[in-house]
């Protein structure tokens, strides 16, 4: 019987990369280690419920530091590397680009120069099955017109610092693949939502101000489309593609998912004027304002997972219904999780207007 397999997740406290530890704990009998370095983005309370599992380690470090990320890779033996650290709010990166070509770039150079240095030393059946999974993102596309999708062909086209720099990694991924042949698997995937996400994200931040009986900013005339996936439904995606994908493909990932920013606040209200009633009882829908649109904001996203059903046999299980359901749900039953984080020094502020 083989052995289970040995998972390193980089970005393993944040949003994503926690909900694929706590998928990988609880689904598989892998072996897993995050390392994370505890950015304002990466939480240890997302792990909580994993501490006392003996197939679960945590290293606090940083990607960027090469002599860490070594020791850590030579201790643990990992047979697959899935890569999630990163930078990844667009505002922010409209105000300070120089934290995600640092994270982004930086890190993701850094990871792969020891992850082919580990790779190299492998022999046999530890050789063959060895993979560097690389998650992104669908904005390094660009933006779409009113119709058509984002497939695995699609042209780069990144229009923020953040998509640059994520554009950026992708192609050095790539690059590691070809040029030296790490066994590289990429991913670019679709906006996601669901429970442990940062409330600078649209749907978190927009349950927190209702809450709140704050104004919910609308960016522009809320018109903007984005495609979305539950988060849940991702890292089911993510650990089928580094079990049975092939190396040097890529698969972009989506749930046919598609909502204007103005629809999911719309929905939003409505949930919450069903579950968790205002104190006045008036609509939620009466916080909403309209404010001045993002610097360069994309009109439209979109992903064709079709070579993804096809090839490895993965459908999402959430419609957009049932999983801002759940999310709602989950946020008014955690909110000693989240609400610390809106006491932060950038509470209150807009971010991404440095070029408005």
């Amino acid at each position: 019987m083989a052995e289970p397999r040995r998972i390193l997740v980089t970005g393993g406290a944040g949003f994503v990369g926690s909900a694929l530890a706590r998928h990988l704990i609880a689904a598989t009998d892998c072996q897993v280690l995050v390392i994370d370095k505890l950015s304002y983005a990466g939480d240890l309370r997302s792990l909580e419920g994993l501490k006392d599992d003996p197939r679960f380690s945590f290293l606090k470090a940083d990607v960027c530091d090469g002599a860490a990320v070594r020791a850590a890779i030579g201790g643990f033996r990992p047979d697959v590397i899935t890569h999630l650290a990163a930078e990844s709010h667009v505002d922010r990166s409209i105000d300070g680009p120089a934290a995600f070509v640092e994270t982004n770039v930086v890190g993701t150079f850094s990871l792969l120069t020891q992850a082919l240095d580990y790779f190299r030393e492998l022999e046999g059946p530890a050789r063959a099955r060895f993979r560097f999974h690389h998650t992104s993102t669908d904005e390094v596309f660009g933006a779409l017109g009113e119709h058509g999708a984002f497939t695995e062909t699609s042209a780069y086209d990144p229009r923020s610092p953040y998509s640059a720099t994520k554009a950026a990694s992708d192609h050095l991924v790539r690059a590691w693949g070809h040029t030296y042949g790490l066994p590289v698997i990429v991913t670019n995937c679709s906006n996601n939502y669901g429970p442990f996400q940062l409330p600078e994200k649209l749907i978190p931040l927009m349950i927190a101000k209702c809450l709140a009986g704050e104004s919910l900013p609308v960016y522009g005339d809320g018109r903007h489309v984005r495609d979305w996936l539950y988060v849940g439904d991702h890292v089911k995606a993510l650990t089928r593609i580094f079990e049975d994908g092939a190396p040097g493909e890529t698969y972009v990932i989506g749930a046919r998912n598609e909502q204007t920013n103005l629809a999911v606040v719309h929905r939003l209200c409505d949930i919450l004027d069903r579950i968790r009633p205002r104190p006045d009882g008036g609509p939620y829908r009466t916080q909403i304002t309209h404010v001045s649109d993002r610097p360069g904001h994309d009109h439209r996203y979109a992903i064709d997972p079709a070579r993804l059903e096809q090839a490895l046999g993965w459908r999402p299980l959430e419609t957009f219904a049932s999983g801002l359901g759940k999310t709602v749900r989950w946020y008014l039953d955690h909110e000693s999780w989240w609400r610390p984080g809106l006491g932060g020094p950038q509470a209150g502020r807009r971010l991404g207007l440095s070029l408005a």
